[in-house]
């Protein structure tokens, strides 16, 4: 074998099937990504899960997300297991450059940040989207601050063009050597902010919220051209793996009707959008082209493939054994090579949970070839019902038991570890947050929710990597602002989310919302280790607690002066003392 492939891999947010160009879409304008379907090889009945952690938490580890502890895209389960072999730890073994620009949401502090899963270079947002709670504070898509391998850096510029650019640096950096740049989006993902030279390009066709996002595609798929166009240029076009996918169903693209038939937007003839267990939730687009491997030609594969094959592919094409790696997936690479190759028949399973912990059947869709067992007691046949209207549960009752047998076997394998802890690590510095609480499934993920006040609480599981005191500061504030306990922000920090209104994304707005704070305590394994009463001026309230090795619950909350409690958003591990 020569010199390995190159892989570039772009991912998208909320980007469903039916917004290309090149999928039908008959307003979207996505000419480069056009070109790449045209040329490269597409996996036409290709399944993630209906929402974000889950997908990437396939993507990186070649298994099923809920046995990989991800489930959720808040709530402390959006974090990658710590005993996961992931795909950038195996192309660094084997000596690969690994990079990520944009989104990761497989966990924010240690042991679950890029940097810690195998990526040497990391620039990426906090949370599962720009402005979510983990991320700077202020963040708008617009000259952004994003974690460089664990520090906060300004870059000038709208997001999408940053996470491209830094990733065209990249790869000029390591253009001798094999590489994995990973580009994960966080566009088309609300809010929908972009520059109007894109959304005006439909305004007037479409309606306000879909010309902003179809806008953000455009951007995308500018950047796509650019950099296919940087490859070629560089002389590394042939031997690299380019790689384009989203991460589940349309977020913002369609609107059926209590049956689920299409009212308005378009979808490529699918049901359902993002978080649904009907087809358009979580089947996405996914071609690929790789000349020096003959994956290209524009030819089609239909046959049932699925996030958990990524990793085995990737590596199988890199020449890497699969050392540490016992996939739910298989090996796609035959397909690439020769689309009308056939696979081992074969079950696959997608499920939405969202919940704190999973319930069995809950929005699930069992897959076999074209048919589809959703939420264990629906049966549709794809092949002449694309929009899963016609039921035929009651038709093939045998095909129903079967499929359910096949759920049953997938749910006792990702099940094993679902009453295990996935603790974050008391280290100096580490910030807890309330995107990760866990208990209250209304956490405050985002700014906008601390903006206005959200009253809810919740615990962190945490680990104590040694038996000592842990100084713990609770914050009102994202610890980095210093803001007063006891006063609002004064106006926003900055323009915030530009043209975005209440109804469009509810929950985001200009100025702080104050508070009659009294006093904070906090919790520790479920008992009170500390109150202190907040004095004006105060900007943080500090706890010793000694904590033994091991795995423990903490919680902060703040007291109001009328005796409500609420939540404690943020806690910063300042001190450790052994």
């Amino acid at each position: 074998m020569g010199k390995k492939p190159n892989i570039v891999f772009i991912l998208t947010d909320d980007q469903g099937y039916g917004d290309l160009g090149c999928t039908g879409n008959p307003w979207l304008q996505t000419p480069n990504v056009d070109r790449l379907y045209e040329e490269g090889v597409r996996m036409t009945n290709y399944h993630v899960g209906p929402t974000c952690a889950p997908t990437r938490a396939g993507l990186m580890t070649g298994h099923f997300a809920n046995s990989t502890g991800v489930w959720h895209t808040i709530g402390g389960r959006s974090l990658l297991r710590q005993d996961e072999y992931t795909l950038p730890t195996a192309l660094a073994e084997h000596g690969y450059a690994t990079g990520i620009f944009g989104k990761w949401h497989l966990g924010d502090e240690y042991p679950y940040r890029p940097q810690d899963r195998g990526f040497q270079e990391a620039i990426v947002h906090g949370g599962g989207g720009i402005s979510q709670t983990p991320d700077y504070w202020g963040n708008d898509y617009f000259d952004d601050f994003y974690c460089v391998n664990g520090e906060w850096k300004k870059f000038q510029g709208y997001c999408t063009d940053v996470f491209f650019r830094e990733a065209g640096k990249f790869i000029d950096r390591h253009r001798e050597e094999p590489f994995f740049c990973y580009i994960a989006t966080n566009a088309p993902h609300v809010p929908y902010n972009v520059e109007d030279k894109y959304a005006d390009m439909y305004r007037g066709k479409v309606e306000e919220n879909r010309a902003r996002f179809y806008g953000m595609i455009t951007n995308i798929d500018e950047n796509v051209g650019k950099l296919r166009q940087h490859l070629k240029e560089a002389g590394l076009e042939e031997n690299t793996i380019f790689i384009y996918m989203t991460d589940n169903g349309s977020s913002e693209d369609c609107r059926y009707d209590e049956r689920g038939s299409l009212l308005e937007g378009y979808n490529a003839g699918l049901r359902g959008v993002k978080n649904s267990e009907y087809d358009g939730g979580h089947r996405t687009p996914f071609f690929m082209y790789y000349p020096d491997g003959g994956v290209m030609g524009g030819r089609d594969c239909n046959q049932l493939t699925a996030n958990v094959d990524f990793m085995p592919t990737l590596l199988d094409f890199c020449g890497i054994e699969y050392g540490k790696g016992d996939f739910h997936g298989v090996s796609l690479r035959r397909l690439f090579e020769n689309p009308r190759e056939n696979l081992e028949e074969r079950y696959l399973v997608t499920d939405s949970q969202r919940l704190i912990q999973p319930v069995k059947w809950r929005k699930s869709a069992v897959m076999k070839d074209e048919w589809r067992l959703v939420n264990g007691k629906e049966l549709y046949c794809l092949e002449e019902d694309r929009l899963q209207l016609n039921d035929l549960a009651d038709k093939y009752p045998e095909r129903v038991a079967d499929m359910r047998e096949a759920y049953e076997a997938w749910w006792k394998m990702v099940s094993i570890k679902y009453e295990e802890p996935i603790p974050l690590y008391l280290r100096e510095g580490v910030v807890l947050n309330t995107h990760d609480w866990r208990g209250d499934e209304n956490c405050a993920w985002n700014q906008g929710m601390i903006r206005q006040a959200l009253k809810t609480t919740g615990h962190w599981e945490v680990y104590a990597p040694v038996s000592a005191f842990y100084e713990i500061c609770l914050y009102r504030w994202n610890p980095s602002c210093r803001y007063k306990l006891k006063e609002g922000i004064e106006g926003a920090d900055r323009e915030f989310h530009r043209n975005l209104t209440p109804e469009e994304y509810w929950h985001w707005y200009e100025g702080g919302k104050g508070l009659d704070l009294a006093s904070g305590q906090l919790f520790a394994d479920g008992a009170l280790a500390g109150e202190k009463k907040i004095e004006d001026g105060d900007v943080e309230i500090p706890f010793s607690v000694f904590l033994q090795q091991g795995n423990h619950t903490l919680e902060g909350k703040f007291i109001l002066g009328d005796g409500t409690e609420i939540g404690a958003y943020f806690a910063k591990v300042r001190n450790v003392a052994e």
